[in-house]
């Protein structure tokens, strides 16, 4: 999945001289946590909810409710934004941009494509992604089921859900180190379009492979 199949293109942005009441506003009627800070067409920051709370007047301040509402009025996004921002190309995978937000501990990457801001990609988008690829919203079974490391697994155990003519929703494979150094296990996790697969199981564990866990799914 690319980041331009996934971001948001319903924009809200705000300029660097947007006044910060007004950037607070237009988050809370919008319900969103962040706004991209644009200059023209170029992305010049980002300002979040906490870097609004972080500028704002503490609520333990001794100012008059008039004094508060000055200084509020005084201070723009561009005193609170960040402006380092780290943007993504919109025909980057998923999987990158998901690894620069946990590596720069960020839940946003403004869109830009040829300067321009196109999108927004949010951890939010990413979630959706995952539950969608997955197949959690299907219903069927969700197998996990142990193995070896090694070439070919993989094509073993699908061709013996194949033979029960059952249709593979989502497949995810995973590696474990196993108590030898010089050998791995892993695990591979199986979403089927079936709601009895207990005789496919019985297959399964019968040709070598251990079932660890079953759950049924309902939507």
């Amino acid at each position: 999945m690319l980041v331009k199949n996934r971001m948001s293109t319903q924009l809200l942005t705000v300029k660097e001289d947007t006044p910060v009441l007004e950037a607070t506003e237009l988050m809370r009627k919008n319900s969103v946590h962040r706004l991209p800070v644009i200059r023209g067409e170029k992305v010049v920051g980002i300002v979040t909810e906490d870097d609004l709370l972080r500028v704002s007047p503490s609520t333990a301040t001794s100012l008059s409710v008039f004094e508060v509402n000055y200084l509020l009025s005084k201070l723009m996004v561009k005193d609170a934004m960040a402006k380092d921002v780290i943007i993504i190309d919109p025909d980057s995978t998923l999987e990158e941009a998901a690894l620069i937000m946990r590596e720069k501990n960020v839940g946003a990457l403004p869109v830009v494509k040829e300067g321009k801001l196109v999108g927004i990609i949010t951890e939010s988008n990413i979630f959706d992604a995952f539950i969608e690829l997955m197949g959690l919203k299907e219903t069927g079974a969700r197998v996990t089921i142990d193995t070896e490391d090694r070439i070919g697994v993989l094509a073993e155990v699908t061709e013996i859900i194949k033979s029960f003519g059952v249709n593979i929703i989502s497949m995810a494979a995973s590696h474990r180190p196993d108590d030898l150094p010089e050998q791995t296990r892993g695990e591979v996790v199986l979403r089927l379009d079936t709601k009895n697969p207990e005789q496919l199981l019985k297959e399964i564990e019968k040709r070598g492979y251990k079932v660890v866990h079953v759950a049924h799914m309902t939507n």
